[in-house]
């Protein structure tokens, strides 16, 4: 019970990681001027592996379905943080996605029925006081574009991850997971040759990183949120989210050798703090298991069954007159 909650939120919480990596890979390695293509070498390659890996094809809704989500989680997404990576700093720029678990929340309610409760919403608050204490310093010369872009990305990814976990249910995470990669990344090529002509010669040096961004950053990524989004609710994956602003300020500090100040360790602090208050605890899901669980869903009945002999208690009445009511309705 506990553990299994514990060891769900421990693997969701490799995708964030790998994520707040893929900022500073993105920013340093690949080229700047090519993100239809950037995020299309990125999603194709992945996907085809995850097919190789689950030999199945979508059937019926799902031919459907993952060509919607493989627009939002892929396509637009992924363009939108190759263009925040390259225009802002690392750290700078996941600065945004700290919003995203209250959007998720917000999201999942009309979605999946899923009311956000009231340690989901001090976590996310906590997170997002730990992420701004971390990142806003005070920098100058942000640029616009890129925080428009990281803020759009937010919101796609948001929407379309709560849709991934209402249509997720009935069928095999790898497999839908190598769909929308697959189809996101179909989707992208034609437009980046549109829009960006040949696709640019890539070093040595890109190639390695694009490798990286596909198999880790995406392939790996995107399997571990997905399988978080099915075993935990959309508020708890959403402030486990709040681990790439993190990952991205230090990564920064560790290859760029900035200080890590007070005023961010303070930050880091506040953002753990936030993850924990949102992590499912045993006593909660007992008490979601005795309540609607902001589903919207009213509990089952417990079924009565005959009165016995001897019964005595308040409810002993109840089955017998129960009992005679329906004998009296008999034909």
């Amino acid at each position: 019970m506990e553990g299994n909650t514990l060891r769900w939120v421990a693997l969701t919480a490799i995708a964030p990681v790998a994520w707040g990596t893929n900022y500073f890979v993105t920013h340093a390695f690949l080229p700047a001027d090519s993100p239809l293509y950037g995020a299309a070498w990125r999603a194709l390659p992945a996907g085809l592996l995850l097919l190789a890996l689950r030999r199945q094809r979508p059937r019926g809704a799902w031919w459907g379905r993952s060509a919607v989500l493989g627009l939002l989680n892929v396509s637009v997404f992924f363009t939108l943080v190759y263009v925040a990576s390259q225009t802002l700093p690392t750290s700078l720029a996941s600065t945004v996605m700290a919003v995203s678990p209250l959007t998720m929340m917000l999201i999942a309610w009309p979605l999946v029925s899923e009311r956000p409760r009231t340690p989901h919403l001090t976590g996310a608050a906590i997170g997002l006081a730990g992420v701004c204490l971390m990142l806003l310093t005070g920098a100058d010369g942000v640029n616009p574009w890129g925080v428009l872009a990281s803020a759009a990305a937010m919101l796609v990814s948001s929407f379309g991850y709560v849709l991934t976990k209402r249509w997720g249910t009935d069928t095999d995470v790898l497999a839908s997971t190598a769909w929308q990669l697959t189809a996101g990344g179909l989707l992208l090529l034609p437009a980046a040759a549109a829009v960006e002509g040949p696709p640019p010669a890539l070093s040595l040096s890109a190639l390695l990183a694009f490798a990286y961004v596909a198999l880790v950053a995406t392939a790996l990524a995107f399997t571990v949120w997905f399988t978080g989004l099915r075993h935990l609710p959309a508020g708890t994956v959403g402030l486990i989210g709040l681990v790439n602003p993190v990952t991205g300020v230090l990564l920064g500090t560790a290859l760029a050798s900035e200080t890590l100040t007070a005023q961010q360790l303070g930050g880091l602090a506040l953002v753990l703090t936030g993850v924990a208050l949102g992590r499912p605890t045993r006593a909660r899901r007992d008490s979601d298991s005795n309540d609607d669980g902001g589903s919207g869903r009213t509990p089952p009945t417990r079924r009565q069954g005959p009165p016995q002999a001897g019964a005595v208690g308040p409810d002993a009445d109840v089955m017998v007159t129960d009992t005679a009511a329906r004998r009296a309705a008999r034909p």
